[in-house]
């Protein structure tokens, strides 16, 4: 194995009785001999639900159980406050923490809410800018709560009245602004001209980590530590080596200057290992390697970060040279385990591409084992020669299948998890949304098992260059998911259970230790389910898509659940929005809220919609729409997705419409109605048409077999 690829080194309080509904019931768990009592230094959850992820481990598990699976038919909500008045405007994807009674919460709107967990009453609101970014969650220590904002400042406020009490400039565009400490010394390169700051953000032993997302658009991945009580940085790792430090050698020529490899989601931390560990994303170019030969550490890679100095110790790398967005970035679990006997610290990493990499955590070497395996090549990307695979199951298939929402958009071309590309959009599965993504997982110490949410999402891909299409999620194409439990022990799949929506996206799991786990989903709806096989036994309407982790707390004695409601842009750009933050316990009486209208299960073609006569009944292939003029465009696409004119056309039952080929096109085309099956035109050469009269309202999707990604949709009314 390549030592560079794996090395050690006014709150609603009344209302109708009204509760969730239950739909079964199972014995309890008979528990996990084998998973020892998980260690006092991960700050085991109680009464409180202090940081995101639950525990510095990110468990996501609770030991509560009042609420637990013979008590779960009283479940109700106990209050219900919309944060922004009701704004359904911005999706939502900041987590709840909750200490001492008090619920802490950051809007997409850039507010810091602190609200009784009790009541719903707004304690204070703190305004920390006007530009958005995906914050996922504050952090609290020292008597503060700590945030960023979108102009990449990170802000500590009072815990009690949320006064600022400091506030620090990262990632400015303009270099010469740059602080000594965030200055990478191998350049003396300061702060950036592109990247964010993301992610929730974690607080220990005085320090807080901050991570950033840019890789879509070029920027170089750092992740800092500050000084919990003045901001000031104390280390920043570099995730794309400069020259003359370690991996740097894994980038052709200067291309890490601009590499990616950002930490957009939150690391875990072993205070008794003293580590932080952080994974990392995708390169830059995200789907094209011909510029940027080599493995391209620390892309796609879990680092075990000294938390007090910021030097790597040990770095594992689960995808060399990727060119499939499969950047892998979860927000890794920490658990000790008993396998063989032994006594095991490991940590769990992985996501996208649909495995698990269950590595010891002192080293990072793969407790279960990896193995290099060839994988196809393309040498105009300067593929890796070899990908790792883990011992163990996939919790996902690992190709396209027909039988699921993964089967692919006819005519392109397509393949499993590594399948290469070119200047054809290639549709691979796992797709980037699929698999596992950024959806937060729970290791639950009663069953012993990993609970994580997935998406049967395809991507389609080319390599972006010479203005060739990238149609990233094929248009027409179906969204679904499912629920899976893996048991860490042997990295093998105990269960999966297929969804109608994709989980992958945000949709995290919350375990018990009164045998339910909870997540949510994009039609609103937070679930209830039996721990030990996934069984529905509780649903409750939150009123917008459930893209948060749900947690739970204590007050006087009655134990709550709470979660944040406000939808999410993907893979469902229709999801329902909004801003509802909503508190259950047992004998609450507040009443679900109104279901929303579902998002489309399909990805939907979203350009105005043009009548049958307003077209003059045709359809021209091969150009785009001039929607000012209201005729098709005067010169031939053949890369486009929209190159079909129009592209979304409303049709009266009955209607014929003519597909016509203009003269004026140099090459072929067609329109074939995919799924449905409804018309195919065959070839048509220039100045050849088709004509199909329409019988039956529906949706059908159509695209050219010749060019796939130039698509269409008619809707007959």
């Amino acid at each position: 194995m390549d030592r560079r690829r794996f090395l050690s080194g006014a709150a609603t309080t009344a209302g109708a009785a009204v509760v969730g509904t239950v739909l079964g019931a199972a014995p309890a768990s008979a528990g996990a001999p084998d998973t020892p009592k998980q260690p006092d230094a991960f700050g085991a959850t109680g009464a409180d639900f202090p940081k995101v992820g639950g525990n510095l481990a990110n468990q996501n598990h609770s030991p509560l159980k009042q609420i637990n699976r013979h008590t779960l038919d009283r479940l109700g909500g106990a209050w219900h406050v919309n944060l922004e008045g009701g704004d359904t405007s911005r999706a939502q994807q900041s987590t709840i923490v909750a200490q001492d009674g008090v619920l802490y919460v950051q809007t997409t709107q850039q507010n810091v809410f602190a609200v009784d967990g009790k009541t719903g009453a707004i304690r204070w609101k703190s305004n920390v800018g006007s530009e958005t970014t995906n914050m996922r969650g504050v952090a609290l220590g020292q008597g503060k709560v700590f945030s960023t904002s979108g102009a990449n400042i990170v802000y500590a406020l009072n815990q009690k009245t949320g006064a600022m009490m400091w506030k620090r400039q990262l990632l400015t565009e303009d270099p010469t602004q740059g602080t000594p400490e965030e200055c990478d010394p191998a350049n003396g390169q300061c702060g950036g001209a592109t990247g964010t700051l993301a992610g929730a953000i974690v607080y220990w032993d005085g320090l807080i980590y901050v991570g950033m997302q840019g890789s879509t658009a070029g920027a170089r991945g750092r992740a800092y530590a500050l000084d919990a009580a003045t901001g000031k940085i104390a280390w920043t790792f570099w995730s794309v080596p400069g020259p003359g430090d370690f991996g740097n050698d894994t980038w052709e020529g200067e291309s890490w200057k601009t590499g990616g490899a950002v930490p957009w989601i939150h690391p875990a931390v072993d205070p008794d290992l003293g580590l932080v560990y952080w994974t990392f994303g995708n390169p830059y170019p995200r789907t094209n390697g011909s510029t940027r030969g080599g493995d391209n550490l620390f892309a796609n890679s879990l680092v075990a970060i000294d938390a007090k100095t910021g030097k790597r110790r040990w770095h594992f790398q689960s995808v060399h040279h990727d060119i499939w967005d499969y950047d892998n970035v979860m927000a890794p679990v920490l658990i000790d385990l008993r396998i063989d006997g032994k006594l095991r610290k490991v940590v769990v990493y992985g996501s996208k591409v649909g495995m698990y990499y269950i590595l010891d955590r002192t080293n990072g070497k793969p407790v279960q084992g990896v193995k290099e395996r060839p994988v196809p090549q393309d040498p105009r990307h300067k593929t890796s020669p070899t990908q790792p695979f883990p011992k163990g199951d996939p919790f996902v298939p690992q190709e396209p299948r027909l039988d699921n929402s993964t089967r692919p958009v006819p005519f392109y071309p397509n393949g499993g998890l590594f399948a290469t590309h070119w200047d054809r959009a290639t549709i691979i599965f796992p797709g980037a949304g699929g698999g596992a993504d950024w959806a937060h997982v729970s290791f639950n110490p009663e069953t012993g098992y990993v609970y994580v949410g997935y998406g049967l999402v395809n991507s389609a891909y080319s390599n972006t260059t010479g203005g060739r299409v990238n149609t990233a999620r094929p248009y027409g194409e179906y969204f679904a998911g499912g629920l899976a439990a893996i048991d860490p022990r042997t990295n093998k799949l105990v269960w999966s259970k297929d969804s109608e929506w994709s989980l992958a996206h945000g949709n995290g799991i919350l375990t018990t230790a009164g045998g339910v786990m909870f997540q949510g989903g994009p039609d609103g709806v937070l679930l209830g389910m039996d721990d030990t096989d996934a069984k529905e036994l509780w649903r409750f309407q939150c009123g917008a898509g459930v893209h948060t982790s749900p947690v739970t707390y204590e007050i006087d004695g009655q134990q709550y659940l709470a979660v944040f409601a406000g939808g999410n842009g993907l893979p469902y750009p229709d999801i329902p929005k909004g801003d509802h933050l909503w508190a259950f316990k047992l004998g609450g009486r507040v009443a679900p809220a109104t279901a929303p209208t579902p998002p489309s299960k399909r990805n939907q073609i979203r350009t105005a919609a043009v009548t049958a006569a307003a077209a003059g009944y045709t359809v021209t292939l091969g150009r785009i729409w001039d929607a000012g003029a209201g005729t098709p465009g005067a010169q031939e696409n053949t890369v486009a997705q929209n190159a079909m004119s129009p592209q979304n056309l409303t049709v009266p039952v009955g209607t014929e419409i003519t597909f016509v080929n203009p003269v004026g096109n140099a090459t072929a085309h067609g329109a074939v109605s995919f799924f449905e099956y409804e018309f195919d035109s065959g070839t048509l050469m220039p100045g050849q048409s088709f004509k199909h009269t329409f019988a039956k309202k529906g949706e059908y999707f159509y695209n050219d077999p010749i060019y796939p990604q130039n698509t269409g949709k008619i809707v007959v009314i």
